[in-house]
């Protein structure tokens, strides 16, 4: 059995990227990271103390990397910034407006992975639900019990 950081050196060189030191490590937290859904931010504080000569540039660089090649998408559910998801396969996105946190939801959608629409080609299709996440619905009603 191979480890996961074998594992994503041979994702990266199957998309034609070299395994860096520094890509790797991006690589690895997104996919450590699945449920947070990560900023460019979150990821260069994550990786910062570990990789001294990490920049900023370096982590939009290697992100929009992995984007053109397939490896991550960008989810823009918040409207204010961008995070990313290194789950690539199609599903849905649910942001609580109370906590702000983002969940991953797997419905059947009546688009599933079609290219082409009523003669129209899809290019882009976000899939964004919002709403109050069952913790904080929970939270409140014990909130109300009280």
């Amino acid at each position: 059995m191979i480890s996961n950081m074998e594992r994503l050196k041979i994702l990266l060189t199957e998309k034609g990227l070299k395994p860096t030191y520094q890509r790797l490590k991006i690589l690895e937290y997104l996919d450590k990271h699945l449920d947070k859904h990560p900023t460019v931010d979150m990821i260069y504080e994550a990786l910062a103390n570990k990789i001294p000569t990490i920049s900023m540039t370096t982590v939009y660089n290697t992100l929009n990397a992995f984007q053109e090649k397939g490896l991550v998408n960008p989810v823009t559910i918040t409207g204010t910034e961008v995070r990313y998801d290194f789950l690539t396969l199609p599903h849905h996105h649910f942001l609580c407006k109370k906590c702000g946190k983002i969940i991953d939801i797997d419905i059947k959608c009546p688009i599933g992975d079609k290219k082409e629409i009523y003669g129209h080609r899809i290019d882009e299709f976000h899939r964004y639900i919002k709403g109050v996440c069952k913790y904080c619905l929970k939270k409140e009603k014990n909130k109300n019990k009280h």
